[in-house]
């Protein structure tokens, strides 16, 4: 077990709420500027804001999908996601910096996205870029935390080695 160091915690409070406050920011611009399912082309043939709402889980997962207790499902997944990453975070020594940031973004990116659910029932997405007619699936600042952080995760899978 890892010794408990409190500036540990700072670091996490710092990225995640970094991370939740940004994601919140750019959410409330998109929601009052931005009626649902509209877009604004920024780089012709690549980016687009748009707004739309997702009621399934990341990348529209399970979106068109309807089910009463689907929103009680992704609050179940992601608190105990938060739990596990609080878990790796909490057990992460000191010499993993850059996977303690990792597990930080994932886990602001995880509240930012929870805070959506909780308060809408669904996410706000908001990013869309593409080439052509084909799309990657819109998403926000909090899905982009989070694949940063298991890119992260990753990087130190295939290269690193990952702490006991």
């Amino acid at each position: 077990m890892m010794t408990k160091n409190p500036n540990k915690y700072s670091k996490l409070s710092i990225v995640a709420g970094c991370v939740i406050v940004l994601d919140q920011i750019t959410k409330a611009a998109i929601l009052q500027t931005l009626p649902l399912n509209h877009s604004i082309s920024i780089i012709p043939g690549l980016f687009n804001l748009i707004h739309i709402q997702n009621p399934g889980g990341a990348f529209g997962f399970m979106a068109n999908q309807s089910s009463a207790w689907f929103p009680i499902l992704f609050l179940f997944i992601t608190l105990l996601a938060l739990g596990l990453i609080f878990y790796f975070y909490r057990n992460t020594p000191p010499t993993h910096s850059l996977l303690a940031t990792g597990f930080a973004l994932i886990f602001g990116g995880a509240i930012g996205n929870l805070i959506d659910r909780i308060r809408f029932g669904k996410v706000v997405d908001f990013l869309d870029f593409y080439i052509g007619n084909m799309h990657w699936p819109a998403f926000n600042v909090a899905d982009s935390a989070i694949s940063v952080g298991i890119a992260i995760f990753i990087y130190h899978i295939l290269f690193k080695k990952i702490p006991a």
